[in-house]
């Protein structure tokens, strides 16, 4: 039998410092991690009445920032045994042994605290209170429930759904309509978006045994049937901010257009139903929140 601290240790010896240091960084996902700070950005700019308080941006978005990288670091601590079973995950710095898994795990654990912490004093208590509902639905729940039910994707869509909020009310202290808002419409999101991500891994998910919608649904009818129905809501729920008075004109306009190009995507994607579709639906997944948010704070009333 192969001793796995000992593979991990002769890892460690033959990689230089660099090396060590961007296996740490890369536990972290900077690239999600950016992305939320932007949507955390976005519910702050939203949230905020009166002259723009800078300097509580600045501390809320490291705040979140930090939160991101730790939950992203525990996930794959608690993902660490099925990550390799995954040609997607395989070369993550566990399976690999860059990072052992008590490294990892003090890792993690030390950001999520700081950034706890620096929530709760430099922000406010209601954001940090925020943020420990994201610790523990995304990693106590949603991570170790991927292995047992498909509903885990709409246990995870709600963390997930968390960084608008946790922006808005660092700025405003407070939940609003707007707030709810910007929470349904990112919860919604994230189906199509991980439905195609799903689709196209299915087999690895299945390998690793991660069960997915698209897993356990063999014939695909019922993906197909969620990604349109998803959709559809989140495509009603993006014109909100026009009609309740948060953005205008200009934002309404384009939530409608970007809204009509994602369910055209879905419908093709739903009838398709293969592999090259379900890839153009994730890129117009990914595009789609960003220019939304964007717009929407350009045309904030």
């Amino acid at each position: 039998m192969i001793d796995s601290a000992a593979v991990e240790i002769s890892v460690q010896k033959h990689i230089g410092v660099r090396e060590r240091v961007m296996a740490f960084v890369e536990l972290t996902k900077p690239r999600i991690a950016f992305m939320l700070v932007l949507s955390s950005a976005a519910g702050f700019y939203m949230g905020s009445t009166g002259p723009f308080d800078f300097p509580l941006f600045v501390n809320a978005m490291i705040g979140i920032a930090l939160l991101a990288f730790g939950v992203a670091t525990l996930n794959q601590w608690v993902e660490r045994k099925t990550d390799v079973f995954m040609e997607r995950t395989a070369s993550r710095p566990l399976p690999t042994g860059r990072v052992t898994p008590a490294e990892a795990f003090v890792f993690g654990v030390l950001q999520c605290a700081v950034a706890e912490i620096y929530l709760y004093f430099l922000v406010n208590p209601l954001t940090a209170w925020l943020g420990i509902t994201v610790i523990v639905g995304y990693v106590l729940m949603y991570t170790p429930l991927k292995s047992r039910t498909s509903a885990s994707t709409a246990i995870g869509a709600i963390p997930g759904a968390m960084p608008p909020l946790m922006g808005w009310t660092s700025a405003a202290n407070d939940f609003t309509l707007g707030a709810w808002i910007l929470f349904v419409f990112l919860f919604l999101w994230q189906f199509p978006h991980f439905f195609a991500i799903a689709w196209l891994y299915k087999e690895q998910y299945a390998k690793a045994g991660i069960k997915m919608l698209p897993v356990v649904d063999r014939d695909g009818k019922l993906t197909a049937r969620q990604i349109v129905m998803f959709t559809l809501m989140l495509v009603a729920v993006s014109l909100a901010p026009f009609f309740f008075g948060l953005s205008g004109w200009i934002f309404g306009s384009v939530a409608f257009l970007l809204g009509c190009w994602f369910v055209y995507e879905s419908v093709k994607t739903a009838r398709a139903k293969t592999p090259a579709t379900a890839r153009r639906l994730l890129y117009v997944s990914v595009l789609y929140l960003p220019l939304l948010f964007l717009v929407m704070v350009l045309d904030k009333r």
